[in-house]
């Protein structure tokens, strides 16, 4: 009878278990960019295998005042929109700090060309680590221009987070990223 109640309890378990299928990555949300300069993204297969990505990341040192190098992991957000959410969970791991951006019409192509985004920091992790941050954590870089006048973080205008290494324009550089699980948090009062 102990057995017979074993049993049921680890159909049970497991049932429970298939939940965070929910949370697996889905290809049709993930794409990467490279700069034209020698940047390049590796990875086998398609970037989402078996619902995670597992990528290598070859920055080149930046070329000039006017040529930029840069690697980036995007996740579009389906919805377009981080309206009514309050905070970012990702499970990753990365042999460099781990760099989310926001990205806001309001300061990229489609506005002051500034690209001065909102951006966390997350510390490098050698092994799966999970990590939320709250949106209000997010703040625009240093390098900000003056003369990108900042509207705030607009939630509605947000379409996309971009996960970045922190490698550094100067000396470019190597870096491994894996991200398994990324959940979009609601706020509570929406």
């Amino acid at each position: 009878m102990l057995r017979m109640g074993l049993f049921l309890a680890a159909i049970t378990l497991s049932g429970c278990v298939s939940f965070t299928d929910a949370d697996r990555l889905l290809a049709k949300d993930w794409r990467y960019a490279t700069d034209s300069h020698g940047s390049r993204a590796i990875f086998e297969g398609g970037l989402v295998k078996d619902g995670q990505i597992d990528m290598g990341f070859s920055r080149v040192p930046r070329l000039d005042k006017a040529n930029n190098s840069w690697v980036e992991l995007i996740y579009d957000i389906p919805q377009r929109s981080l309206e009514g959410y309050e905070s970012v969970t990702v499970t990753y791991q990365s042999d460099r700090a781990l760099i989310i951006k926001l990205s806001q019409k309001d300061y990229g192509g489609q506005g002051d060309k500034s690209y001065a985004h909102y951006q966390v920091t997350l510390p490098k992790a050698d092994k799966k680590t999970t990590h939320t941050v709250m949106l209000s954590d997010f703040s625009r870089p240093d390098w900000t221009p003056k003369w990108s006048t900042g509207k705030g973080m607009i939630k509605a205008h947000i379409n996309a987070l971009y996960f970045v290494p922190s490698l550094t324009d100067k000396d470019g550089g190597k870096a491994q990223l894996s991200i398994s699980a990324l959940t979009l948090n609601k706020n509570e009062r929406a």
